[in-house]
């Protein structure tokens, strides 16, 4: 599925065939779950997108992006840390009698340490999926 949202080219990176883009809150972020936690604040929000339609600066645009791509990159971000830290405090509390630890103590422990492993993986997989055309935006025509 593709979510679309109209802006206007602000300025344009031709080394990389990107371009900034300023769209305005739109009535598809009122329907938003993350609308009072996003991080554009007022109505206006900055996109980098690729230039398909080689636009210029100054030009209304049409952008898209990947909703599939957009919820795997927000379970990576939000999810999948949890389920780390869940399972490293499950695991410690079961490790902890073979041990001879605090079953408390350990699952903490392993419950951090899990969580940041999976922050390490989550870092080092944002910054491949960066470069991935699927989860950036797209200007697709220009009005």
């Amino acid at each position: 599925m593709v979510a679309t949202e109209e802006g206007i080219v602000t300025y344009i990176e031709p080394a990389d065939n990107t371009a900034w883009v300023k769209t305005v809150k739109s009535a598809a972020c009122e329907g938003c779950a993350s609308r009072h936690s996003c991080e554009s604040a007022g109505n206006d929000m900055k996109v980098k997108a690729i230039n398909q339609a080689s636009a210029g600066v100054g030009d209304r645009i049409v952008l898209n992006f990947q909703t599939g791509a957009l919820l795997r990159a927000t379970f990576l971000l939000y999810v999948f840390p949890i389920i780390c830290m869940i399972a490293g405090a499950v695991a410690g509390q079961k490790i902890a009698p073979i041990l001879g630890y605090n079953s408390s103590v350990m699952s903490v422990l392993s419950g951090f340490l899990f969580f940041t492993i999976a922050v390490l993986v989550i870092k080092t997989r944002s910054d491949k999926m960066a470069l991935k055309q699927e989860y950036q935006p797209k200007i697709i025509r220009i009005l």
